[in-house]
């Protein structure tokens, strides 16, 4: 009897020695799997798109239409959420603190970032060009020249003739200090030698207000906000502060070809993503990108907006924004623009 018991005792313990092992071999391979799990195609859920900008804007606009592209190629939902505030700064330090895994990536402006670094007289706590991987560029969003309809000015030669012919006494209107706007104004100081006083507006709309009023003798602005009142007669659209002319005003000559040379000031759009995210992460991404702006209905809606389409690739896309950066921070510096 008790050897029946010992043989019992001892199947029972080699019972309980087999489940545990079993166990073991079960929680080592569900642990050899979970890798494989993580490492599904990417993407395998919905992506958020963050826009440092308010909704219903130009930077707005244009993340939501190439995002609903996107989400076509990818076979995911992509979201666009607005995070606004502190010029910026909010929105690109949610995406720089997430988790680098392209499901949080940011679209912004390249400009933007790159003028406020180098006017700010604080370092600002992130920026596109060294807190990010790029993803792609997506579009130059070129401002143009207006004057009123009661400038004698035809043209930007003329412009400049009647600027240097009264030095001092006329004004350029800009949407704020640091903005796009208000270095065009003084690069084409410093470009053509012209000599004028910087008059600047919280937002586009009082500013160019006072342009049609006759206020301001010039002013830089997208062509969207433009060309209503450029259709209306109350503004004279002189040139396109770009390389090439834009679709919707083919006729308007760029500034280069208007005679003024070495005048700079490319406002670039594109997607970024947490600096540390895996390049196959961001060449897949890229690609669903080049695959939405080569959609010929996407393309003419953003033309239609003024703007001037040009997908590049995240090395390009790198190298534009090195570049981007390099170009703003001469001209804040040769205009000796702070801002506190």
């Amino acid at each position: 009897m008790a050897q029946i018991l010992q043989r019992r005792s001892r199947t029972g313990l080699l019972a309980r020695c087999l489940s545990v092992l079993g166990l073991t071999v079960m929680a080592s391979a569900a642990g050899v799997l979970a890798p494989g799990q993580a490492r599904a195609a990417f993407p395998d859920r919905p992506i958020t798109i963050v826009v440092p900008y308010p909704v219903g804007g130009a930077t707005d606009t244009l993340a939501r239409s190439i995002g609903q592209k996107m989400s076509e190629t990818l076979k995911q939902s992509v979201i666009v959420e607005n995070r606004t505030g502190g010029s910026g700064l909010i929105g690109m330090s949610v995406v720089s603190h997430a988790t680098p895994d392209g499901y949080t990536i940011l679209f912004g402006c390249t400009t933007d970032s790159a003028i406020y670094k180098a006017a700010a007289q604080t370092p600002p706590s992130v920026n596109l060009r060294d807190d990010f991987a790029a993803v792609a560029g997506v579009a130059l969003a070129p401002h143009i020249l207006v004057v009123p309809k009661s400038s004698p000015a035809q043209n930007l030669q003329e412009l400049i003739a009647l600027l240097k012919k009264e030095p001092g006494k006329h004004n350029f209107a800009s949407i704020g200090i640091g903005t796009l706007s208000h270095l065009e104004g003084e690069l084409l100081m410093l470009t053509t030698g012209v000599q004028m006083t910087h008059v600047p507006y919280r937002g586009g709309s009082q500013a160019l207000m006072d342009l049609i009023a006759g206020n301001s003798s010039l002013m830089f602005l997208s062509a969207p906000a433009a060309v209503p009142h450029m259709k209306s007669g109350a503004v004279r659209v002189l040139a396109v502060a770009a390389d090439k002319r834009l679709p919707m005003l083919p006729d308007v000559p760029t500034i280069s070809e208007a005679g003024v040379k070495n005048f700079s000031a490319e406002n670039l759009f594109g997607f970024y993503a947490p600096k540390a995210t895996p390049p196959a992460i961001t060449e897949t991404l890229s690609k669903a990108i080049s695959d939405a702006l080569q959609q010929p209905e996407l393309r003419k809606f953003l033309e239609s907006q003024g703007l001037d389409v040009r997908y590049t690739t995240p090395a390009a896309f790198t190298t534009q924004t090195v570049e981007n950066f390099k170009s703003f921070d001469a001209i804040v510096k040769r205009a000796n623009i702070k801002l506190d």
